[in-house]
């Protein structure tokens, strides 16, 4: 292993692929993890796709007794006399392997995420790659695979996964307390995830939570369904808008 820096930040070379990676590899992998794939400043619309019409459910498929739009909003809802035994799922109808999504996130209370690079298990239910969404700060901006390897990557972290299922910590992507800092509680906050190749960033209200590199034989996803969480165990109230799709070439 070795150190090498670009720009005032120190990155962490590895074995990569069963091979020794010399100094002139190290730099390049650390340019590559470094280079902006997100920015802070608003981007353009251009190439952006509405995937919910702000009226009907038209295109996703969940459990109706959870999920309807209210307010011009996806909400998804369930109660002490209306729970759900297990994590239930507002499924988008076609698949999406590399892109960027785009949309405001509120939630009043208890534990979603926006699933993306997803398997339909059926039933309303889905297994992969989750940009968590929490009432709190406590998984706020993390990476969960759902139905597969569980936490990927904290709040803050940029990480590399290995092939072999080993992960490094190569930086972190914002400071302690910055994302808590930039959340609107109860209101609506901006989330965008961008997934290209083994990339897969995640930023709230402007702030990259996590950035990962993952590389894991046989679990790795490259492509799959987007969908959104109801949390079981809780009652809970969450709603999704603006909710925009551009495919990456």
């Amino acid at each position: 292993m070795v150190n090498a820096s670009h720009q005032g930040e120190t990155f962490l070379a590895f074995q990569w692929r069963g091979s020794p990676i010399g100094l002139a590899g190290c730099l390049c992998a650390a340019l590559f993890f470094a280079s902006p794939i997100t920015s802070r400043a608003a981007d353009s619309d251009e190439g952006f796709t509405p995937i919910f019409d702000g009226r009907s459910l038209d295109g996703w498929h969940g459990k109706s007794q959870f999920w309807s739009v209210r307010d011009g909003a996806i909400t998804g809802e369930t109660t002490e006399e209306n729970p759900t035994d297990g994590n239930t799922f507002l499924i988008f109808r076609e698949p999406a392997a590399d892109f960027e999504l785009r949309l405001k996130v509120r939630i009043v209370s208890g534990n979603s995420g926006i699933q993306y690079r997803s398997i339909d298990m059926g039933n309303s239910v889905v297994h992969g790659y989750q940009a968590d969404v929490d009432a709190t700060d406590q998984f706020l901006g993390d990476l969960y695979e759902e139905g597969g390897r569980g936490s990927l990557a904290k709040g803050c972290d940029k990480i590399a996964i290995a092939e072999d299922g080993s992960k490094v910590v190569t930086g972190k992507t914002c400071e302690p307390g910055e994302l808590a800092k930039a959340l609107r509680p109860r209101d609506w906050n901006d989330y965008r995830v961008i997934a290209k190749a083994d990339r897969l960033v995640q930023e709230i209200n402007g702030v990259v939570a996590v950035d990962v590199i993952d590389k894991e034989r046989n679990k790795a996803r490259a492509e799959g369904v987007l969908a959104l969480q109801l949390h079981a165990g809780m009652p809970m109230l969450v709603q999704f808008r603006d909710i925009r799709l551009k495919m990456l070439k």
